[in-house]
């Protein structure tokens, strides 16, 4: 029985579990109207560009997700509650290591390269914000740069090593070990001043 939706917003998060647990390639629109029920005639409706349009639809879907949650708080509020709020934003987001990050997984096939530029901004504002709070927090601006590539990759080696190793505890574990190795570069950075 197929499902009826009305808006494209009740759609895209659909859509992007698909791409989630098959990767751009492996959904096909067959497997996208069996796994979400939506009629092909519903996505072409609501993606008149086809596979291409669903896709580009998602990452901007995440990319306004990550700026609302997670970029600017970083770039705008007190360093300190921002960084503490990025690490329960993202661990809810990710649920604690059992949903995938599609952007990543987009970067890691030939994908990548249809969307190269939105991926690597992706990855870009992301360390960038993290970085600039940072340096709010007292930290030069040569270590938070480190700190914040360090611990975007520990965030994405963490969900991979999460989901291969089907321990849900390995995300939360290496989420900790991220904030606290963070919380020491900041008390080691004010306590020397």
């Amino acid at each position: 029985m197929t499902r009826t939706v009305f808006e494209k917003s009740d759609v895209i998060p659909l859509v992007a579990e698909v791409f989630r647990e098959l990767g751009y390639e492996g959904a096909s629109l067959s497997k996208i109207t069996a796994r979400t029920r939506l009629s092909k005639g519903s996505l072409y409706y609501f993606f008149p560009g086809g596979k291409d349009e669903m896709a580009a639809e998602i990452l901007a879907h995440i990319d306004q997700w990550f700026i609302k949650n997670i970029y600017e708080p970083l770039e705008n509020n007190e360093p300190l509650a921002a960084i503490d709020h990025m690490w329960q934003e993202v661990d809810t987001y990710f649920k604690s290591g059992q949903r995938i990050c599609l952007i990543g997984a987009f970067a890691l096939d030939e994908t990548r390269d249809r969307f190269a530029a939105v991926i690597r901004q992706y990855f870009v504002r992301w360390i960038e914000a993290f970085s600039a709070a940072l340096v709010r927090a007292g930290i030069s601006k040569e270590t938070a740069d480190q700190i914040s590539e360090e611990t975007i990759a520990g965030i994405q080696g963490g969900l991979i090593l999460s989901r291969a190793l089907h321990d849900e505890s390995f995300f939360e574990r290496s989420l900790a070990n991220l904030s606290q190795r963070v919380s020491a570069y900041i008390s080691k950075s004010n306590s020397g001043h």
